[in-house]
């Protein structure tokens, strides 16, 4: 069986035309918070931990978590996006104690290191890479390179090790988590300005090896690849997190069938019985000293005018162009990847290879970034069948263009297009299939091109109205990862509520 699914984007292109109904009745509450991703939960939560209950949360989609959302079939549960969260900088202490609320840190040890829960770190074997023609353990290739090759990755990791502890004359991290934390020096911004691949040429590397696992890097944490992408954007990835949250210095990562849905579900519990879902808000406008939001309801066909004292625009600008006047001038400088996600049911005998099957399998080479084995955290390892999913990032120059086409293909066209770039290492996966969904996200995440980090773009676009429109959401910081998104939803409603603002 073959199914083709994914976001609303049809009633989303209705914003284009806004052929809604007049409004029908009337809300009032005091914050609205538009879009219910991981900034929206935030800043709800954090509402919640100031006492505010008074606030509304409108989301387009009938469930809640953006892109941290998932599916389920009768043998799992599956991503539908994020999947992970690596284990957070010690100084981060927001995240940690969100992680102990939510019993994912079950203490703290002598020295003051977090105890993670052991279920909810990837077991092993975490990783594993498909290259020469054998499975090998780790995503960075080791067994076949040549010497050359293995020396220009010792040059690579001292690098980011340098730029993972280096401070600024602020004695800020060159690069932190959450971003705006990062140092503000000039000469390590003005990465910035280069792609990855221009850095990766001035710095003299020529290894194919290494090429072929940076690109995959990118495409993994910003949808775009080596080519394209922010060289500052790209060692990030590298030398943001600090790998201090265990006396070993280990790099782990939380995981779960779901994925990160599972952070959004510990999140959802502070908009219980605050939710409008299947909402589309189409206008938003100040009148008289208050915000109105009209939103389209899908499931009644009609429309909804909601009066409220403050509003956070927990949705993306390219959303939030069209909700707002004299927002395009420069929501066009924001760059979002689409992506395709395959979860296949497969036949427990499709992988018989030397090194067994691990939590993340990639395949070097291949068009996609490989896939997760779902049930990898589960308890009891036997399985009637196994359950899989497959990530694409279509990284290209023209994103709009590349756009437009993923809607005209087919589930047919797509199944084969999934099917094929298992084969380099799966040569016989399509007997073994049982059932494919394919999952399209036309824009699947922010993209940081360079200059866009620190461009003036994104300062617009952050900027509240009239101390009545906030805005929160982790295109704002240029990287989409969960604790962007987590920390956009806190600052946002500190923000509102203490008047405190932070740098980024």
């Amino acid at each position: 069986m073959i199914r083709l699914s994914g976001t609303k984007h049809l009633l989303g292109h209705r914003l284009w035309i806004k052929d809604f109904p007049k409004p029908t009745k009337q809300i009032e509450v005091s914050y609205l918070i538009v879009g219910g991703g991981i900034s929206g939960l935030s800043a709800a939560r954090q509402f919640h931990k100031k006492g505010i209950s008074d606030f509304l949360m409108v989301e387009l989609e009938n469930h809640l978590g953006g892109n941290s959302s998932n599916g389920e079939n009768k043998y799992s549960k599956y991503p539908l996006g994020a999947h992970y969260l690596p284990l957070p900088n010690f100084q981060d202490k927001e995240l940690l104690r969100f992680l102990e609320e939510e019993k994912i840190i079950l203490s703290y040890d002598s020295k003051g290191f977090p105890v993670f829960d052991e279920l909810q770190l990837t077991f092993a074997p975490d990783e594993r890479l498909f290259y020469k023609n054998n499975w090998q353990e780790g995503v960075v290739p080791k067994e076949g390179n040549s010497v050359a090759d293995d020396l220009e990755f010792d040059k690579f990791f001292k690098q980011m090790d340098i730029f993972r502890t280096g401070k600024g004359k602020d004695q800020k991290y060159l690069f932190d988590i959450p971003l705006y934390l990062s140092s503000s020096d000039e000469k390590t911004r003005a990465l910035d300005k280069i792609t990855m691949k221009k850095w990766f040429q001035e710095n003299h590397f020529t290894s194919e090896p290494l090429y072929n696992y940076i690109d995959y890097c990118c495409k993994d944490d910003f949808g775009l690849g080596i080519e394209y992408v922010s060289a500052w954007a790209g060692i990030h990835y590298f030398a943001g997190r600090k790998q201090d949250c265990t006396p070993e210095k280990h790099d782990s990562v939380l995981t779960w069938a779901e994925g990160n849905s599972r952070l959004a579900n510990h999140l959802k519990k502070y908009t219980k019985d605050k939710t409008l879902k299947n909402h589309l808000v189409y206008e938003v406008k100040i009148e008289n000293n208050k915000v109105i939001a009209k939103a389209f309801d899908d499931v009644n066909k009609s429309s909804v005018e909601i009066i409220a004292d403050k509003v956070i625009m927990a949705s993306p600008q390219f959303v939030n162009q069209y909700l707002m006047e004299n927002r395009k001038e420069f929501t066009k400088d924001f760059h979002y990847t689409p992506w395709l996600l395959a979860t296949l049911t497969v036949n427990d005998l499709f992988d018989n290879f030397s090194f067994p099957l691990s939590w993340d399998n990639v395949i070097y080479d291949a068009k996609g970034l490989g896939y997760v084995y779902d049930q990898h955290q589960t308890v009891n390892q036997v399985q009637d069948k196994k359950v899989i999913t497959y990530y694409y990032s279509f990284s290209s120059a023209d994103l709009k263009k590349t756009r437009k086409e993923l809607y005209k293909k087919d589930k047919e066209y797509w199944k084969q297009f999934v099917l094929n770039d298992l084969k380099v290492a799966h040569p016989d996966i399509e007997e073994y299939t049982e059932d494919i969904e394919v999952f399209l996200l036309g824009h699947g995440m922010i993209s940081p091109v360079p200059g866009f980090i620190f461009g003036e773009a994104k300062q617009q676009a952050k900027q509240n109205i009239q101390n009545k429109i906030y805005f929160a959401h982790s295109d704002l910081s240029g990287i989409s990862i969960f604790e962007e998104a987590f920390h956009q939803g806190i600052n946002v409603v500190n923000e509102i509520v203490d008047g405190t603002t932070l740098d980024s």
